[in-house]
């Protein structure tokens, strides 16, 4: 005990408080420092003459464990005498040599005689935590004196507890990935055993148990959930769940396999997916911007760039890039599909013609999608200029003429190669120049000078592009004898040029005439001979032999021998056919109520390939035959696209029948009916792979058309699939 001054105890207190030694959990913050010397100087009260003595901890803090969330209690009780005036001190708890700033503490104090008395302060923890755990004493400091109590501590111990859990994840099939667990006490140690899908993968006694704890696995191909066990002596406790879904691995391969001016045929190597199969793919199309400079390559001081027929992959270099999606906008996207596979290929259309456009590919499996692949960059092949070039001009400088114009406009669709230029005299065949690609041409032409015309069209690698109308350039003839020396030959008359053109129109003429004559003789030859004149009671007649002869109105007195009324018979004007009119083929099926052949149906001026059903049932009544007549003309009404259309009805007499069999004309189905197309797309020489979206458009276009029969009040009375 000191007399005078600041005691040991402050001055111990106040070289750690700026040294910041007196916190064991890391550096004391400005803050700190602060509030703990506040707190000295609060716990610090000057003693009288009559000063404190015998103070003593007659009981100090315990050695208390406990486990997390209990309450906790710890006591400590000092004992004292003192002057009259002088009053009992404050205990201040420490926790690690650091006061409590914020502690729960309770001070009761009594007299026990005379001038002694007895303190018992006590700390209550309501829910201990981690925090808590540490060393605990009591401390007493005045200006004259300092009492240090032995110390006690807090320790806990229960179940463990996880810092590090299994987390969900998604992975690529067959790759290797580690996973963490990491479990404390106290009490120490913690083992770690690792649950798949609620198997143990290994034991306690395994090295991976100590957390800790690393699971390395060398691949996964199905998705699995992920936990962990945590043991110590006091119990279990069990980790979180994380599911590491296996996704595809990245297609490869991504390339086009055909190329035209308007479209690219995709074709990539979906990649491995693990338990579950590739079920469709997702295709990304956007142009590339580099497309617009190319294509106005149009003359030598353009910069030149690089044959990109064949397709490179660009991969981007900065974040925000156009390879890092392609949700910048609507705008930027011109192409976004999905495809079922296989096969791994994908036709993209309506494209530019020598445009750049990268691409990209993402498969789908049922767990997810893959990574997208790296941008594949695909040009499409050249295609001709859209526009001719235009401000076609010429002019004459002697006996030259100078024809000049500018480049086509819009797009080029290609590289620029050059310009073709066709002209022509009427002394002159066609002339066919090729000018590079200069803008200008320099004709020269003999003397005497005579009309020229031409016409000018620019060409890619594709082709040449449409040619400017054709222009004619008119020349005043100048005075000859300018020209004409002591020894030119006699100047050309123009006045031949008029005997040319009416000998050529003389030619012309009896050209026509030779064919109107020709046409006339072939008549005669298909009819005889026809419009012969001659002379037969003062007329002109017409004589021919008709190789055969058919009746038009077979049908009409057919009808008119079975009875039928007009009025029926006005309906059934556009329904009945000729009979002759039908050629029967080989037979495509049989049942029940009658047969299927194959047909040739001759019309004004072309044959149909049709599908004629004969009737086995014969009419008997002049009343079954109405019946069966306005059924025909009723279904020669219907007009729906999932409903078959009749054609038409013949009626075919049978010498040993009284009554003609009617024949029913419908349009020829290529593939048959559907029980039979779905049997051989399945058990045929080549199957034929029907995708759910199929069949269900099946059935959708038959309920419409059943929808539409009734809406017409009908009843099909055998709906099957062989019937439709």
């Amino acid at each position: 005990m000191e007399s005078g001054g600041v005691s040991k105890m402050t001055a111990f207190l106040l070289k750690l408080l700026f040294r910041g030694d007196l916190t064991s959990r890391g550096t004391m913050t400005g803050f700190h420092r602060w509030s703990l010397l506040i707190l000295l100087f609060s716990a610090w009260r000057p003693v009288g003459a009559g000063s404190l003595t015998d103070l003593e901890f007659e009981r100090s803090p315990a050695h208390i464990i406990s486990s997390l969330g209990r309450p906790v209690k710890v006591h400590c009780v000092l004992t004292g005498s003192g002057g009259e005036e002088e009053d009992p001190p404050d205990v201040l708890w420490l926790r690690d040599g650091v006061p409590l700033q914020y502690a729960d503490t309770n001070q009761f104090q009594g007299h026990t005689g005379g001038h002694s008395w007895t303190i018992i302060s006590t700390l209550s923890i309501e829910k201990v935590q981690l925090p808590d755990m540490g060393s605990y004493r009591c401390a007493v400091l005045s200006e004259h004196l300092q009492v240090l109590s032995e110390e006690g501590s807090i320790q806990l111990e229960g179940l463990p507890h996880f810092s590090v859990e299994p987390q969900h994840m998604s992975v690529v099939a067959n790759v290797s990935l580690s996973l963490s667990c990491v479990a404390h006490g106290p009490p120490e140690p913690v083992r770690v055993i690792w649950l798949q899908d609620g198997a143990p993968l290994n034991s306690l006694s395994d090295p991976v148990a100590m957390s800790p704890s690393t699971l390395n696995l060398t691949g996964l191909n199905r998705t699995s959930t992920f936990s962990c066990e945590a043991h110590n002596r006091k119990g279990v406790a069990t980790s979180g769940s994380g599911t590491i879904t296996v996704l595809p691995l990245q297609p490869q391969n991504l390339r086009a396999v055909e190329v035209t001016q308007t479209s690219l045929r995709l074709s990539w190597r979906a990649g491995f997916g693990g338990d579950y199969p590739i079920i469709r793919c997702s295709v990304q199309e956007d142009k590339s911007p580099e497309c617009e400079c190319i294509d106005r390559l149009r003359s030598p001081q353009h910069e030149e760039y690089p044959d990109l027929t064949h397709s490179h992959v660009h991969t981007p270099l900065t974040p925000g890039s156009r390879g890092e999606s392609l949700s910048d906008g609507p705008e930027k996207m011109i192409h976004n599909q999905n495809v079922n596979i296989p096969p791994s290929t994908h036709l993209i259309g309506d494209l530019e013609p020598h445009s750049l456009y990268t691409v990209r590919v993402a498969c789908h499996s049922s767990q997810g999608p893959s990574a997208w692949s790296p941008w594949v960059e695909l040009r499409t092949s050249e295609g001709v200029p859209e526009n001719p070039p235009v401000n076609v001009t010429v002019a004459l400088n002697g006996t030259d003429v100078l024809m000049e114009w500018e480049e086509p406009p819009g797009k080029l669709n290609g590289e620029l190669q050059g310009y073709m230029v066709e002209y022509s005299t009427p002394v002159t065949q066609q002339v066919s120049r090729n000018t590079g690609l200069d803008t200008e041409l320099s004709i020269n032409l003999s003397l005497p000078l005579s009309n020229v015309t031409y016409r000018v069209c620019a060409y890619t690698g594709a082709g040449q592009g449409p040619w400017t109308p054709t222009q004619t350039l008119t020349l005043i003839v100048p005075e000859m004898e300018t020209f004409r020396g002591p020894s030119s030959p006699p100047a050309f008359s123009w006045h031949w040029w008029y005997v040319v053109m009416a000998v050529a129109g003389a030619v012309a003429l009896a050209v026509l005439m030779a064919v109107y004559v020709a046409k006339l003789r072939r008549k005669e030859t298909r009819f005889g001979e026809a419009f012969e004149p001659m002379m037969e009671s003062g007329e002109l007649v017409v004589r021919y032999r008709a190789r055969r002869t058919y009746s038009r109105r077979t049908t009409e007195a057919t009808l008119n021998s079975l009875g039928i009324s007009d009025e029926l018979k006005q309906k059934l004007q556009d329904v009945m056919v000729d009979r002759h009119k039908l050629t029967l083929g080989k037979t495509l099926g049989e049942g029940e109520f009658g047969s299927v052949m194959e047909g040739l149906l001759t019309q004004e001026e072309a044959a149909l390939k049709v599908a004629v059903k004969t009737m086995k049932i014969a009419i008997c009544t002049r009343s079954e035959m109405e019946d069966f007549l306005r059924e025909a003309a009723c279904m020669k009404e219907f007009d729906h696209a999932n409903v078959m259309r009749l054609l038409g009805v013949c009626l075919q007499t049978v010498e040993s029948e009284g009554y003609p069999s009617p024949v029913v004309i419908l349009p020829y189905m290529k593939h048959g009916d559907l029980h039979s197309y779905l049997l051989y797309s399945r058990l045929g020489d080549c199957p034929v792979y029907l995708p759910s979206q199929m069949l269900v458009k099946f059935m959708t276009d038959i309920a419409r058309g059943m929808e539409y029969l009734s809406r017409k009040n009908f009843i099909h009375r055998d709906l099957a699939a062989r019937n439709c």
